[in-house]
């Protein structure tokens, strides 16, 4: 018999105004949502598997996989991965030997590196402009390139701590030029705004379907050049329908199916992202102005917002709560985002939101520095 522990979950979060960069481009659609329930139980997508995931029919796993997905992402082949970090190492993995080198950018998320340490891959990383843009001059490759001789480049675009969008499109003639395979890593751009990873002259793109195409998670999705299918992709010399890199198969059951419920909407949102960017930048100026200061670049061209904090900091040495008194502060008034713990600086993703909701937000935010101004006067 189950402990009570374990035999009744709630999350709180899902009913609050949800500004937590991981989560608001993942926000399940009510199609997923029925998707959900319906194939919750276990390897329920395989039910009429003949061997390999990508080629399932009923549910219609062939036409999304090997149609859908590689006209949404511009590329030639696609596959459906656990997750971005996984993306990244097969590439990683099948390109490279161990004691290569690969150049990455400064702003990369951590799974990059610990992709590249599993591959035993020596990492070289163009630095940003540091504070207070941090911003990446895809310039700064080429040196880099020219000295390491590198198997691999990586972009990531945009970073998940500053939400910079880099020159993606110049390091793909940079790329070309020097004959070095490119990886696109747009776990918070795939799914958001329009990434065509052959417009901008990447070999890979790599998306994160559970942060930013309205999925359950984990779950990922990699596109690639033709040219690199039968070396990512290939096939077990035992099973033969089997693909090694994603072990036999990858998704399997809730992750799968949400992604592809909501897919018709993720398709048709993107072509909104100048409403998106005109949101985000709106609310960035409008914390500006209660004193708060936008890090990464201006004007700003992603959702994804990181703020410095000096009131609420100062705020937070004063107050028995310390750094949560902000976290608590806006759940008091219905609003998730900030990390619990920080005040000194904190992430934000408009993305969800609606620009009456983010209203409120920016009075609530007004709301505690001035209840708390009065308490210290």
């Amino acid at each position: 018999m189950a402990t009570q522990e374990f035999s009744s979950f709630k999350r709180e979060q899902k009913d609050l105004i949800n500004l937590m960069p991981l989560q608001t481009g993942g926000i399940l659609t009510d199609a997923a949502r029925e998707a959900l329930v319906e194939f919750g139980d276990g390897f329920s997508t395989c039910d009429f598997c003949l061997g390999n995931l990508c080629n399932i029919t009923n549910p219609p796993i062939k036409k999304f996989a090997h149609e859908l997905l590689p006209r949404f992402l511009g590329c030639d082949v696609a596959t459906i991965t656990h997750g971005a970090r996984e993306a990244k190492f097969m590439v990683m993995h099948c390109l490279t030997n161990p004691g290569d080198t690969i150049i990455v950018d400064g702003n990369r998320h951590y799974t990059t590196v610990v992709a590249a340490e599993r591959a035993e891959l020596n990492i070289i990383e163009v630095p940003s402009s540091g504070y207070p843009e941090f911003k990446v001059n895809v310039a700064d490759y080429i040196p880099l390139i020219e000295k390491h001789h590198p198997k691999l480049i990586l972009l990531t675009y945009p970073d998940g701590n500053y939400g910079n969008l880099p020159d993606a499109k110049r390091l793909g003639g940079v790329a070309a030029k020097y004959n070095v395979p490119y990886i696109l890593n747009g776990a918070y751009a795939v799914g958001r705004m329009p990434t065509s990873m052959m417009e901008i002259g990447a070999d890979f793109i790599i998306g994160s379907a559970h942060k930013s195409m309205a999925s359950a998670g984990p779950c990922g999705v990699l596109g690639m050049k033709k040219k690199w299918e039968n070396i990512l992709l290939r096939k077990s010399a035992v099973y033969k329908k089997k693909e090694v890199e994603l072990l036999g198969c990858t998704v399997r059951g809730v992750p799968l199916i949400t992604f592809m419920a909501s897919f018709p909407y993720v398709k048709e949102r993107v072509n909104h992202w100048d409403e998106q960017v005109a949101k985000a930048q709106w609310f960035s100026q409008e914390l500006e102005n209660l004193g708060l200061k936008q890090l990464g670049g201006k004007p700003h061209r992603h959702d994804l917002l990181h703020f410095d904090a000096p009131a609420f900091y100062e705020i937070s040495q004063h107050v028995p709560e310390r750094g949560y008194f902000l976290y608590k502060e806006l759940k008091k008034r219905g609003i998730w985002g900030p990390q619990p713990g920080l005040a000194k600086s904190f992430k934000v993703s408009t993305f969800a939101a609606s620009k009456e909701q983010l209203g409120f937000v920016i009075d609530s935010f007004k709301d505690i520095l001035q209840k708390h101004h009065s308490k210290a006067v």
